[in-house]
């Protein structure tokens, strides 16, 4: 199991005490602190990510072989509470799906030896379900786990509650894909054509 956070606004103590829940229960097996908190960019680097915008899990409390939990808190100062809704803020249902892929994204490249090499992309999405709208104060415990795996692809089934009340659900297809090479290789590889005599 490995535990992992990305930096969390100072007004949200709750998960302090989910990784102390966490730890005494024996579920917290590694943790990667630096001088000032958790590293931040470990969640990034295993999504691929550039932006911390683009993240949309806060830490991995769970991790098995086939299940994961991820965590996701869910502030008033969130960039798309800005537009949607003005009057009456709700996480977007797109985007508690693409967490739901984020967090599917971590297990899938978990379990690969050469994970740097690959990107995982979201293939399907089935039977997407969302019960109750997600608002700012939430916690949103995302728990993916795997129905069905072959080599370069894997169908997990998720969900996503606050205080143990689901509030959407669905099955999510993740595939493999190679990672493009660098520009700067490419260049190196690429024959400089030369302009007939």
């Amino acid at each position: 199991m490995i535990y992992l956070q990305q930096n969390l606004h100072v007004t949200n103590f709750t998960h302090f005490r989910y990784q102390a829940q966490a730890e005494q229960d024996g579920r917290l097996v590694e943790a990667r602190k630096l001088k000032k908190g958790y590293d931040d960019k470990v969640l990034m680097d295993d999504l691929d990510f550039t932006l911390p915008v683009f993240v949309l899990v806060d830490r991995i409390v769970e991790m098995e072989p086939e299940r994961i939990v991820g965590i996701k808190c869910v502030t008033a100062n969130e960039p798309f509470f800005q537009g949607h809704f003005p009057d009456f803020p709700v996480m977007p249902g797109v985007l508690i799906v693409e967490a739901m892929a984020q967090v599917a994204g971590v297990l899938v490249l978990k379990s690969i030896p050469d994970r740097k090499s690959k990107l995982v992309l979201l293939a399907s999405v089935e039977e997407a379900k969302f019960r109750r709208p997600v608002l700012p104060g939430h916690q949103l415990r995302i728990e993916m786990k795997v129905t069905r795996r072959k080599a370069s692809v894997a169908k997990m089934h998720g969900q996503a509650t606050v205080d143990g009340l689901v509030m959407a659900e669905a099955i999510l297809m993740c595939k493999l894909a190679d990672r493009a090479p660098q520009a700067d290789e490419m260049a190196a590889e690429t024959p400089v054509p030369v302009a007939p005599a």
